[in-house]
């Protein structure tokens, strides 16, 4: 599994004037419904339900919200770069900036596991992170998350 095989470059954004989680939920929920057709109201309680677990960030302005959907049949991402880092409860207790969102169906079982671990080890490489923070432009942005950390030294 590749980034590609579950992230549009329609649904990789720039966001401004994100003030609080709900609001990013909101904004993401708004693009996977664009992008992938899914219901934003279904989107947004699913990913409050999950938050309801335990927070999502997962350290140095990073967080990867995700959620099942009995209403999609197959894996699909959102990303957002922030234009201000947002509180979100992540275990360092630092705001982010960087968002990916993972949408699965309820029967996606390892799959789901497989496409946590692929954002999350995209987006734990520091290099990766830095192209994504200096970059406003969804093209590039796209482009440096399908690359992912295999390529970036090149």
């Amino acid at each position: 599994m590749d980034l590609i095989d579950i992230l549009h470059s329609e649904a990789v954004r720039t966001a401004h004037s994100v003030g609080s989680k709900k609001r990013l939920f909101q904004d993401l929920a708004a693009v996977a419904g664009q992008a992938y057709g899914i219901n934003p109201e279904v989107a947004i309680e699913a990913l409050l339900e999950r938050e309801t677990l335990g927070p999502t960030g997962v350290g140095r302005g990073v967080a990867l919200p995700h959620a099942r959907l009995e209403t999609i049949d197959h894996i699909v991402g959102c990303f957002m770069k922030l234009d201000r880092p947002v509180e979100f409860d992540a275990v360092d207790r630092q705001p982010v900036d960087l968002v990916f969102a993972l949408f699965a169906p309820l029967s996606s079982g390892v799959e789901h596991l497989r496409a946590l671990a692929l954002v999350s080890r995209t987006l734990r490489d520091a290099d990766v992170c830095m192209k994504l923070r200096n970059n406003e432009d969804p093209a590039i942005l796209f482009a440096v998350l399908q690359e992912g950390p295999a390529s970036v030294a090149a």
